[in-house]
């Protein structure tokens, strides 16, 4: 039995209130569980140095987790003037698996940006970001769309991600913070709606797992995402 009581196959409840900002072009809140992270996507009309006069737009991310997200307050990292190398990590990684979904010649020369703050952190404060971040910049890409300024649609998926992990030798999916602490082995995938991986981060924390255990993972987290795609599709619409 999983400490909350969820079988192995179960996902915490996910809740998502897009248009959670005012003036973000793109935005929401995107709850799995107890975790709750905001995304908002913001549209500049210019792009990095090493794209100008391409003719090709920027997908990017920041990433970071308010001070009393977490069971004991966390100082800032703006107050300490250095971004941990776990921050560098997941921004990175959130930016790589929205462009992955980007064609960034129809998104012409502009950047989006998403930026994802982790409110209140119970484990899987990544893979919501990412999840939620695709909301945002759909939302975003609709805006520029309805107002004439691209054509085409540069988004050619959805893209989701989800945690699972071996808990007591059990392969488990959505570990929330006491599983994912305790964790034998913890995994994050990122899929894109049909099938292909964009991303695979799998770790043996206190036992080493052979490919069995790995494919078993991956088949759960392809359930997750399949449940996570259903939730972006109703709350885009």
């Amino acid at each position: 039995m999983r400490p909350s009581g969820r079988a192995p196959d179960e996902m915490r409840a996910i809740d998502i209130q897009t248009g959670f900002t005012k003036h973000a072009e793109g935005s929401c809140l995107i709850s799995f569980g107890d975790t709750r992270v905001l995304v908002t996507a913001s549209v500049e009309e210019r792009v990095p140095p090493f794209l100008r006069g391409k003719g090709e737009g920027w997908v990017t991310a920041e990433y970071s987790m308010l001070p009393r997200a977490t069971h004991t307050r966390g100082s800032r990292e703006a107050a300490r003037g250095k971004q941990t190398g776990r921050t560098q990590e997941i921004q990175r990684l959130i930016g790589r698996s929205l462009r992955a979904v980007t064609d960034m010649k129809k998104l012409g020369e502009r950047q989006i940006t998403l930026d994802c703050d982790v409110i209140q952190a119970d484990g899987g404060t990544r893979t919501a970001a990412i999840s939620g971040a695709w909301i945002a910049l759909r939302l975003a890409v609709n805006k520029l769309m309805a107002n004439g300024a691209i054509s085409e649609d540069p988004l050619t998926a959805k893209v989701a991600a989800i945690s699972c992990g071996i808990y007591q030798g059990t392969p488990v999916l959505d570990l929330d913070y006491v599983e994912d602490s305790s964790a034998d082995a913890d995994a994050n995938f990122v899929l894109i709606e049909g099938g292909n991986i964009a991303e695979a981060q799998a770790t043996a924390e206190g036992a080493p797992y052979d490919e069995e255990g790995l494919l078993r993972l991956l088949r759960l987290a392809r359930m997750g995402c399949d449940r996570i795609f259903a939730a972006q599709d109703a709350a885009v619409k």
